[in-house]
């Protein structure tokens, strides 16, 4: 694949060419090539950033739903987690400088405009709640670890230094299956910000590290603001299930208790008893320098449809008014249903372009893991252009399919973001300069396995972000 040329050449037979096909088409449509695909005759578009000096440090956070119903999708998310790791080991150098925790969903009754829980409720390991759970604190699981989280970094001399023995993914896996005793009225938002300043989890956050947080969970966000939430049955507060979390957490039209479909729903802003999720995006984005630093990914409930239903209580009795699954599926352990998580969604919406909703429906999480390892990727420093095509020289269309991509690459930095500095392709012989390339085993999942590579004997400073625009072929 040949590197893109800064002049384009004006030889009449491609000149001759190149009129004959203008003129057959409208100014605004495209130009065909002797392949199948047309080129589209228009300006370039970003197609990605990445930041000139590749930070590597990466603290990677799964909060991971512990309620009951949940053990089945923690077996999945352990034989999965594998695939993201394959996606990161393919970052120029190979895996991040990483630091791994697991939090759970719990936190007991506490709520967050409060600085006492209510009283404990249900039975207490199996789906009951009590003071602050565990009150966003790491957690291992089944691992034997001498810290709260795995450590494993490159060390001066590129070796690796871990803080565990084994293999990373096998390690993982017993940290991830934290069992399903925990509180059944899931606070995920809650939980991840007080997480962020535990004193108990000191060590894991680290202050130039990049930050992914990876949300598990087959209910939606419950994070409380008055702890009356959990007082009992009344007419205020309807009985004493998990339809509180709708009821107070989520606003669909129509807006009320009647069984049947809604639409537009979406995070009740404001509401007396469930917090809203914007403070939840602000407190991840103040944890770090920059929001670039920062990426979310959710494996949850599908959003829709949503829907309300009359449904029994567990053991019988009168149906009372439910939300209902959003859908169903098999497990490791059988059948396994997930409910709309509306407000997760919303969270994840916070933080564009560094973000992965993805469905926890699918009964095998390998697709999901995968995607959300590309993510955390472009958090390191993706060269990859994950898109579906790119056009080339427009003049070398009719001779030549195999065409370089038409792309330019500028460096910008944050303190003169007006100065772009254009690098020149390769093939000029610059000392700094780009080329696009083809490179399956750094880019397996992008449809045409492209990336750009940089050459730099300048060195840029810390603060510069390298843009890449390309041509896009219809």
């Amino acid at each position: 694949m040949r590197s893109a040329r800064p002049t384009r050449p004006t030889r009449p037979t491609k000149l001759l060419h190149t009129l004959a096909l203008l003129a057959s088409l409208a100014a605004s449509t495209y130009l065909a090539a002797c392949n199948p695909s047309t080129i589209v005759v228009g300006g370039l578009q970003e197609i990605t950033t990445l930041k000139a000096i590749p930070n590597r440090e990466l603290d990677l956070l799964f909060v991971v739903d512990n309620s009951p119903s949940m053990l089945g999708k923690q077996r999945l998310l352990a034989q999965s987690f594998p695939r993201m790791i394959e996606i990161l080991e393919r970052v120029d150098g190979g895996l991040p400088d990483l630091h791994l925790g697991v939090i759970t969903s719990d936190m007991g009754t506490l709520g967050s405009g409060m600085p006492t829980p209510a009283p404990a409720i249900g039975q207490i390991g199996s789906g009951g709640c009590s003071g602050s759970g565990d009150d966003g604190r790491l957690q291992v699981g089944m691992a034997a670890l001498a810290q709260p989280f795995l450590s494993d970094v490159a060390g001066p001399d590129g070796a690796r230094v871990r803080n565990y023995t084994g293999e990373l993914r096998d390690v993982f896996a017993q940290m991830a299956q934290i069992g399903q005793g925990g509180c059944g009225f899931e606070q995920h938002l809650a939980s991840l910000r007080r997480a962020l300043v535990q004193p108990a989890n000191a060590g894991f956050l680290r202050d130039d590290a990049n930050l992914a947080v990876v949300i598990i969970a087959d209910e939606d966000d419950c994070s409380v603001l008055d702890p009356t939430f959990f007082g009992p049955e009344s007419d205020d507060l309807g009985p004493l299930n998990s339809f509180r979390c709708t009821r107070f957490g989520v606003i669909c039209q129509p807006d009320d208790l009647v069984p049947g479909a809604k639409v537009g729903c979406t995070p009740r802003a404001p509401s007396w008893l469930v917090e809203d999720v914007q403070p939840f995006v602000d407190a991840l984005l103040a944890a770090k320098s920059d929001p670039r630093m920062v990426m979310v990914a959710a494996v949850a409930g599908d959003p829709e449809p949503f829907a309300l239903e009359l449904r029994a209580p567990p053991g019988g009795g009168t149906p009372v008014t439910q939300l209902a699954h959003s859908c169903a599926f098999t497990s490791p352990d059988g059948s396994e249903v997930a409910d709309p998580a509306v407000r997760l969604a919303a969270f994840v919406g916070g933080f564009p372009g560094r973000a992965q909703l993805s469905t926890l429906c699918g009964g095998d999480l390998s697709t999901p893991l995968q995607e959300i390892g590309g993510t955390a990727k472009k958090l390191v420093g993706d060269p990859c252009l994950d898109v579906p095509a790119l056009a080339g020289d427009l003049f070398d269309a009719a001779e030549d399919p195999g065409l370089q991509p038409a792309c330019e690459v500028s460096d910008v930095r944050d303190s003169a973001p007006s100065r772009p500095q254009k690098l020149p392709g390769c093939e000029s012989g610059a000392a700094d300069c780009f080329e696009i390339v083809a490179d399956a085993a750094a880019c397996p999942t992008t449809p045409d396995h492209l990336r750009v590579r940089l050459r730099r004997a300048t060195a840029v400073a810390d603060d510069t972000w390298t843009h890449v625009r390309c041509q896009i072929r219809n």
